[in-house]
């Protein structure tokens, strides 16, 4: 991702109200953040604890969307829908977005179950550990982050659909 200052980042939200744009808290390291290392920008808000953010890089420049977190589950385990990780049931959770433009002022919204610490862009990057006799073999973690950045795009344009 290209680097973005916090106006940058209030700038890009497209399913936000106006008066919401000034409620979401930054993450706590923005500052800090290493750019090249990100495939999107993705955390919880501090400041309310069921909001999280999502901005990506796009074609049309960073597009942000603002997320809604649902209860973590009471199940043994779940999958993120974005970077296909198995997790305990506490640590996913249903997130749904509120749909750009019209569609949204009528209610509808989109969703999906992702990690609910939203550090997918970080999980991709672990190496599963090997058996004794495995092998890795070469590029596995370059199609996790690829899966994971394309996955996270698509959710993002399903926010952004029929908003042109």
């Amino acid at each position: 991702m290209r680097a973005l200052t916090e106006l940058d980042v209030r700038a890009s939200f497209i399913n936000a109200a106006e008066e919401e744009l000034g409620l979401i808290g930054m993450p706590h390291d923005f500052l800090l953040v290493d750019w090249e290392f990100h495939d999107f920008l993705a955390w919880r808000d501090p400041a309310a604890s069921k909001r999280g953010c999502v901005v990506v890089e796009t074609d049309r420049g960073p597009v942000g969307i603002v997320l809604r977190a649902s209860n973590t589950s009471r199940t043994r385990s779940g999958m993120c829908n974005i970077c296909q990780t198995m997790q305990p049931g506490n640590q996913i959770a249903l997130f749904s977005a509120r749909r750009a433009g019209a569609a949204g002022r009528r209610g509808d919204s989109v969703g999906t179950y992702m990690c609910t610490d939203l550090s997918c862009h970080e999980g991709v990057r672990l190496a599963h550990p090997l058996a004794p006799n495995e092998i890795r073999a070469e590029g596995q973690v370059d199609m996790r982050l690829d899966g994971t950045r394309r996955r996270m795009e698509r959710f993002v344009a399903r926010v952004y659909e029929g908003t042109d």
